[in-house]
């Protein structure tokens, strides 16, 4: 089982912020959903059936060495602050946080590599590496899925692919994504139709946590829409494409930006960096958008004595399930958003005299 304690005290890989393109890209983010042969999709499932899958999963995922070291989560037995946990390191989805039957999760303790068992569909295997790195995620989900596929018999069929619950995700089962930060190009309004282009093309946009979650801090989850018809090089070429050209319009927008408004930019960098250090209330949303004009910042070279990683850290650190965690006791909004601002002023005043 999961140590929750030791869980928050140490970074996920993920978030170092040495990845391809950190400056505009979080993370990328490969998921592959599989079922097991012979058993129902989970939403069909009795609870006899659930139970079964779960432990059957569980043991053989337990077993691959491309997971180890490897710790475990039985949702039936956390606290909802232990699952809210999950979601805020990506681990687990918002749906799977609330689902009612049989469900867990097995993750690398590194957080590259997890297996969410029970959630739409028997299996949901996610890499998650740091930047724009979708070459490197397939790389080490796709060996995942081969022990895996070794040790579990999957539903495949030879005229459809992999079996799955939604039919958006029939065929390879693969969905890529990136978490992509875009401010220049909210500020200069050009958002709207940047994303519209990518929708045109097939592809969804989505919030931070993904799937009906809200957008947080100018981060923009990109992801493929279909499944069926395509290989899983052909759908990682399509993210790839989609990312390299929104990356391409966000350094050209930062440039305008830099060109025809620079005060007001710099002025949006140096308030955003004054108002989280002097702050005696945060609220999650606050430091989310606050903490976009610092990352706008460091990826300009306007802010110099804070890193992508740091920031990246402390932007799941300040997470409501975290604070709570960290500070070993429930709060409400009020009291939360006081010991957040009191974190993140300590946070960057540390960074100030590392870099003295």
């Amino acid at each position: 089982m999961v140590d929750f304690e030791s869980l928050i005290a140490h970074h996920a890989a993920w978030l170092d912020g040495s990845g391809p393109e950190s400056g505009v890209v979080l993370s990328s983010r490969i998921r592959l959903a599989r079922n097991v042969h012979e058993f129902p999709f989970v939403h069909r499932a009795s609870k006899k059936s659930g139970e079964a899958v779960y432990a059957m999963v569980r043991d053989e995922a337990l077993k691959s060495q491309q997971c180890a070291p490897a710790f475990s989560a039985d949702m039936d037995e956390l606290s909802p602050l232990d699952r809210r946990i999950l979601v805020e390191r990506h681990l687990i989805s918002p749906d799977f946080e609330r689902a009612a039957w049989k469900r867990g999760v097995i993750a690398s303790t590194d957080e590259h590599l997890s297996v969410m068992i029970n959630e739409e569909d028997h299996l949901r295997l996610q890499a998650m590496v740091s930047g724009f790195d979708t070459g490197r995620a397939w790389e080490i989900l796709n060996k995942l899925d081969t022990d895996l596929s070794g040790r579990l018999a999957y539903a495949f069929s030879e005229k459809y692919g992999f079996l799955t619950a939604c039919p958006t995700n029939v065929g390879t089962g693969i969905r890529v994504s990136a978490l992509i930060h875009l401010p220049a190009l909210v500020i200069t309004k050009d958002i709207d139709e940047t994303l519209k282009g990518i929708t045109q093309i097939g592809l969804s946009v989505r919030g931070f946590y993904g799937e009906g979650t809200e957008v947080l801090g100018n981060l923009f989850q990109i992801s493929n829409h279909t499944t069926l018809g395509k290989t899983e090089e052909e759908i990682i070429q399509t993210i790839n494409s989609a990312i390299a050209q929104l990356i391409r319009f966000e350094k050209r927008a930062c440039e305008t930006l830099l060109k025809d408004a620079k005060a007001h930019i710099e002025d949006k960098i140096w308030r955003a960096y004054g108002i989280l250090n002097n702050a005696r209330l945060l609220t999650s949303n606050e430091f989310m958008s606050l903490s976009s004009a610092l990352r706008m910042g460091i990826m300009l070279g306007i802010i110099t004595n804070i890193s992508f990683t740091s920031l990246n850290q402390l932007m799941i650190l300040v997470q409501p399930a975290h604070l709570q965690k960290f500070l070993k006791h429930e709060m409400e909004a009020g009291e939360r958003d006081f010991f957040r601002a009191n974190i993140v002023r300590e946070h960057l005043s540390m960074s100030k005299k590392g870099n003295a």
